[in-house]
């Protein structure tokens, strides 16, 4: 098991400048490192607090890879469904090389109504972008002189540049969540699975139906699952609960204001989405608790809840 560091900004210019916001957080990063962490991971994100301060968590990451040397770093994840693949490709290899080879990409499909209506992308378009797009980004990392006919981006003979650091590219991984033909297809392809902790019986199921696609699939290795969580460890359990819950509050009410617009929303895309948010958007700091989605106490409760999840 590795451990790492996760930048969710949940931030806006009336409480923290972005200024103040990056040299704190390169100042964390750049701290994780000689105390063992495995990685630093960031989101794309747009518009609003939750998450608006990482627009291109590559820009973010190639910072952090200037001021460390061994942690890898890992975009937590980009959206294929709001960007040109011709121009991600070219973003990944220059981090890959800047960083000198310690680059992983996490991919998602993008949750949050308000995004795709300010992109003017329709969310019924999701999953057919996000295959489109990792598919290409894929063939421009690994080939040259690539010919691509796609029903949202075509090119003829392109040869990306700068070639990959890292041989044929960086690992992929898979952001899910609840679908689980997500973490089936994860698994089909041979990419890392990543997810965000939801009660662990669901966990339970959804991850062995990865697992189970990738043996299936004939990829060599264990199928790498990661998780991120909150986290807040103190001295006693009580001044860590005294810290870290109104913190933990906050974001998820952000989170709740950022995805409200699936009240009103449906999407072929995202089955049963609205009420998988309306259920996330219920969660606070107790219920997070009790659930082991949040590992906040003394460094003994730290320890017996991650045994337990």
């Amino acid at each position: 098991m590795k451990f790492g560091i996760q930048f969710f900004p949940d931030v806006g210019p009336h409480e923290k400048s972005p200024v103040d916001y990056f040299h704190d957080s390169l100042a964390i990063a750049e701290a994780a490192e000689p105390l063992g962490f495995s990685h630093i991971r960031t989101v794309e994100h747009y518009f609003t607090s939750y998450g608006g301060y990482s627009p291109n968590p590559l820009i973010f990451l190639t910072a952090v890879a200037q001021r460390t040397k061994r942690m890898r770093i890992i975009t937590g994840a980009l959206l294929p469904v709001f960007n040109n693949p011709l121009k991600l490709a070219g973003e990944i290899a220059m981090a890959d090389a800047l960083s000198g080879g310690r680059l992983d990409c996490g991919f998602a499909r993008a949750f949050l109504p308000h995004e795709f209506d300010r992109f003017g992308v329709s969310m019924d378009q999701s999953r057919d972008r996000f295959n489109e797009g990792l598919e290409q980004i894929t063939r421009l990392l690994e080939e040259e002189d690539v010919t691509c006919e796609g029903r949202f981006h075509s090119f003829k003979n392109v040869t990306s540049y700068p070639r990959p650091t890292q041989k044929p590219r960086p690992p992929f991984w898979i952001a899910t969540s609840s679908s689980p033909e997500s973490f089936v297809n994860a698994g089909r392809l041979g990419h890392g699975l990543m997810t965000i902790p939801l009660g662990s019986e669901k966990m339970a199921e959804l991850i062995p139906l990865y697992r189970a696609a990738w043996v299936e699939a004939g990829h060599p290795g264990t199928a790498p699952v990661m998780i991120g969580f909150h986290m807040f460890c103190a001295e006693t359990r009580a001044k860590a609960y005294a810290i870290a819950r109104q913190p933990l509050n906050d974001y998820l009410t952000l989170l709740a204001d950022a995805a409200s617009g699936w009240s009103t929303r449906t999407s072929k895309d995202y089955v049963n989405y609205g009420a998988t948010i309306a259920h996330l958007s219920a969660e606070n700091f107790e219920s997070s608790i009790a659930k082991g989605t949040a590992w906040v106490g003394s460094p003994d409760d730290v320890v017996r809840i991650a045994k337990e999840y």
